[in-house]
């Protein structure tokens, strides 16, 4: 069989089978744009909840430039990587500032913009504009890889363009849309990592792998250094009806709320000195941990009383509903609803 024939088998196989997906039933770029910056590093059954109330909130690009950054934190929060939604604000005013409201309509003029890089840039001029160009994302990246034959570290740059004008190869000028959709799809549910299901892969009659029977091991990838393990301690301080929280200056979780916390300081006495605390301990809140990308938090939550309402720079005392109305990081939820089960106590 030809290789021209792959697309539409593949086309012919996304029609049949296809989940359904909600911002695969538009063409408008704004929202495709908001599903795919939704999308990377989170599953597409997660990101559908997101994706309805963020438009719900945010219908337009001139909606979202407006918006003040904490109201975008909240609606962002739960979804992780919170630097794609200070991207999309950023390049929603460029876009309302410079292109009069318009995402530009092909990849080159969209990767000029804050936050999106090729594939992204490539995912909205095939589907909102109808550009003839492939998007290549992980999944995309390991369909090419095995289909192709791709036997070298996929992170080598000659490799990678290899894979891009390969998959560019493929794309139907009169669906390029749907067959990047259609590719991510084989890559999320039929071509996975590990183990893929090749007897029903409607790829298999053109896959390298699947002839050479190390479909299994591909692509090639540099192996992952272990992510760095942190103990913090987190202290959940109360003074009478409300706690304190802090908003975060650093770099990671930058913007956001969080429960006063310190690196290396797992019991009372140490966390106490290393927030400069003046409380009184009240009690283990058991432990939580929570995964980045590169490092790990193992914490361990205190539950402290203080004497009175501090000042403390960008801190903050909120009852119950102060606490529902902040953005939190995923990384404090747990601490976030041991303070609001201790904040339904009489103490």
């Amino acid at each position: 069989m030809s290789a021209t024939d792959f697309p539409a088998a593949l086309l012919a196989w996304y029609d049949a089978s296809h989940r359904p997906l909600p911002w695969r039933d538009t063409r408008d770029p704004y929202a495709i744009w908001v599903s795919e910056v939704m999308l990377q590093q989170t599953r597409a059954e997660t990101v559908i909840g997101y994706y309805l109330r963020f438009l719900e909130r945010f219908p337009t690009v001139h909606a979202l430039a407006e918006a003040p950054e904490q109201e975008l934190l909240k609606a962002w929060e739960g979804l992780g990587y919170y630097s794609r939604a200070r991207n999309l604000q950023k390049a929603a005013k460029c876009i309302v500032e410079e292109h009069d409201g318009a995402l530009p309509f092909d990849a080159h003029g969209l990767q000029l913009l804050p936050g999106i890089g090729p594939y992204t840039a490539r995912a909205i001029a095939s589907m909102a504009f109808g550009q003839p160009v492939a998007a290549v994302d992980g999944n995309v990246e390991r369909v090419i890889a095995r289909v192709a034959g791709i036997r070298e570290e996929v992170a080598i740059p000659s490799v990678g363009r290899a894979i891009r004008a390969y998959a560019d190869g493929l794309v139907p000028a009169d669906r390029p849309g749907d067959f990047n959709n259609a590719m991510m799809e084989l890559g999320a549910r039929v071509c996975v990592p590990g183990t893929p299901d090749c007897e029903a892969c409607p790829a298999g009659d053109w896959c390298d792998a699947h002839r050479q029977g190390d479909a299994d091991v591909l692509p090639v990838k540099r192996r992952i250094r272990a992510p760095l393990v942190e103990k913090r301690g987190v202290a959940i301080v109360r003074c009478g009806n409300q706690v304190l929280v802090q908003r975060r200056t650093e770099r990671l979780l930058h913007g956001l709320w969080q429960f006063p916390n310190a690196l290396d300081a797992w019991k009372p006495d140490a966390l106490l000195r290393a927030l400069h605390l003046s409380a009184k301990w009240a009690g283990d809140a058991g432990e939580a941990k929570h995964v980045f990308t590169h490092r790990v938090w193992e914490m361990r939550l205190h539950r402290f009383i203080a004497q009175g309402p501090e000042d403390r720079i960008e801190c903050r005392w909120v009852d119950a509903v102060g606490l529902d109305a902040l953005p939190f990081p995923t990384a404090m939820r747990a601490a976030k609803r041991e303070a609001k089960k201790w904040l339904e106590e009489v103490v």
